[in-house]
């Protein structure tokens, strides 16, 4: 029988060789702040790394949700583009074996949540594409430019009747933001959940026509969640969802 707390699975990234002072080699990693808010929703974490072996619906089996985390870009060549000059941070095993769990999580029903990069992930997963280098599109808001180490924080207006409205409790949020890239074209069998002021698409999540729960946003809930209960909510329903009562829910 599996403990109380739900077990989720976190994808980690490459940690280059001089990423980690006095580390030998590079390592994976995933940033404290992702961990401590599912913690403190009432889950257990385990790591997931590039190269894991076994297909995704095995390394899933001991899993109750699956948590995707920023990064660096995707690779253009997936959704069918060539890389401009301002991609960055491309790890081509990192996207396959996101793109695996993901698509495995969606068709098990297994309770996702995916942030940032993990927005871009899932829309290119089903089909989707990506807008390149967001600085470099006229009429948008600052949303932060990670390798300028920038970010910006600004509202989201939330649609109602979605599974995000249900698990921030709010209508608009204010959202820390440090992304150059977003979503064009939606993906297949997703509905767009929210947007900001300059129709960025900044939520997306199942249109319906999928089991399970899977939200996704383009913004870091995990960087205000310890002072805003709205954003804590995401990872609250992510866990809530994952403890055998909500599976059913």
């Amino acid at each position: 029988m599996r403990p109380d707390r739900p077990l989720v699975a976190v994808a980690a990234y490459h940690l280059a060789d001089d990423r980690v002072s006095r580390w030998p080699h590079g390592g994976y990693g995933v940033p404290a702040p992702y961990v401590e808010r599912a913690r403190a929703a009432g889950a257990r974490t385990a790591i997931l790394a590039p190269g894991e072996p076994g297909s995704p619906a095995e390394i899933l089996e001991p899993f109750d949700a699956l948590l995707l985390v920023g990064g660096g870009d995707v690779d253009p060549a997936r959704y069918g583009a060539e890389a401009g000059d301002a991609v960055y941070g491309v790890e081509p095993d990192r996207d396959t074996f996101e793109i695996d769990l993901l698509l495995e999580a969606v068709h098990a029903g297994l309770p996702t949540l995916c942030i940032c990069r993990g927005m871009q992930v899932l829309n290119v997963a089903l089909g989707g594409t990506l807008h390149q280098h967001l600085p470099g599109m006229p009429g948008l808001l600052a949303h932060g430019v990670p390798v300028d180490d920038t970010e910006s924080l600004h509202d989201v207006e939330v649609e109602d009747g979605t599974l995000l409205r249900a698990a921030s409790g709010a209508a608009s949020l204010a959202c820390s933001s440090h992304h150059h890239q977003g979503v064009d074209r939606v993906g297949d069998g997703l509905r767009v959940s929210a947007r900001s002021a300059d129709g960025l698409v900044e939520a997306l999540e199942p249109d319906g026509g999928r089991a399970g729960w899977t939200v996704a946003v383009q913004w870091h809930p995990e960087d205000t969640a310890a002072h805003d209960p709205a954003q804590q909510g995401l990872f609250d329903e992510l866990v809530r969802r994952a403890a055998p009562e909500g599976r059913s829910s």
